[in-house]
């Protein structure tokens, strides 16, 4: 599924919201089949590589929040300071983002009982205000113009409360439903293949349809996750959390070196730069 996230249309910038200084690239991956199937993957090891860190290190739910949260610090600070897309850093980035993200929204439920209704609607909240915030001061939400420091952070703050919102929308259903992980997975994938009709037959704007579409992976991982990781008697495959990631994990790192290598997933817009160069 591809969506081209096109500029958003609006009034100009007043004199006082000087425009920022962008890069030459940019920062972001084109939105092809690559994309979504990385991005499911890395969901799906958010959610088990969460798990098995908390269940194996011997940290905490909070201990291992901390760690991993350093860890995406750090790796953050390698992509803002790349000058253009570069796919291990970028899908590094959002596989750790994955992780941090369920471990916040299990934080909220494990740690401090905040019922998931609750914290669906904070998530939910939230991240409307990062996006009423980034078009407010950019004017457009595509992700084909993450060209300046500024946009970028938007972008990934509004990557982090999709992963939070995600897991408390995807664990509320769960929950309330109890439909059981494969026909979870079944009803969020329909549900992305709702979003997809929307935007191609129907004309749901694309910039919507992908940040809906974006959102609802995280369930749909989470459900993928779940039902390979966790033991029969449970509904699951029994492969457990260790196999899960790792064999999810090879799979994004030969996908990653394949786009390393072969650049498919550079934009247009970058492709139209270099040419020009």
């Amino acid at each position: 599924m591809t969506y081209e996230t096109s500029e958003t249309a609006g009034p100009q910038r007043t004199a006082a919201a000087a425009p920022a200084p962008r890069f030459s690239w940019n920062k972001v991956p084109e939105v092809t089949v690559y994309f979504w199937v990385i991005k499911v993957l890395c969901t799906t090891v958010g959610e088990t590589a969460a798990d098995f860190l908390n269940s194996n290190m011997g940290l905490g739910l909070t201990g291992v929040s901390l760690l991993m949260s350093a860890l995406l610090a750090v790796v953050l600070v390698v992509q803002f300071r790349m000058k253009a897309y570069r796919p291990g850093v970028y899908w590094l980035a959002v596989a750790l983002i994955s992780v941090v993200g369920t471990l916040i929204s299990d934080n909220l439920t494990d740690n401090m009982g905040v019922p998931l209704t609750t914290s669906t609607t904070v998530f939910a909240i939230v991240l409307a205000i990062v996006f009423a915030a980034w078009y407010r001061t950019e004017r457009t939400l595509s992700i084909h113009h993450i060209d300046s420091v500024r946009r970028e952070s938007f972008y990934w703050l509004a990557v982090l409360f999709t992963f939070a919102l995600g897991t408390a929308a995807g664990d509320l259903v769960a929950e309330q439903m109890n439909l059981g992980y494969w026909v979870s997975a079944v009803m969020f994938a329909l549900a992305i293949a709702a979003v997809a009709v929307a935007h191609f037959a129907l004309g749901l704007n694309a910039v919507w349809s992908f940040w809906i579409a974006y959102i609802l992976t995280r369930p749909l991982g989470a459900s993928m996750g779940d039902y390979l990781s966790q033991p029969t008697g449970d509904g699951g495959l029994g492969l457990g959390t260790t196999v899960t990631s790792v064999l999810f994990l090879a799979v994004i790192l030969g996908l990653v070196i394949y786009l390393s290598k072969t650049r498919t997933d550079v934009t247009k817009s970058e492709r139209a730069a270099r040419h020009a160069a």
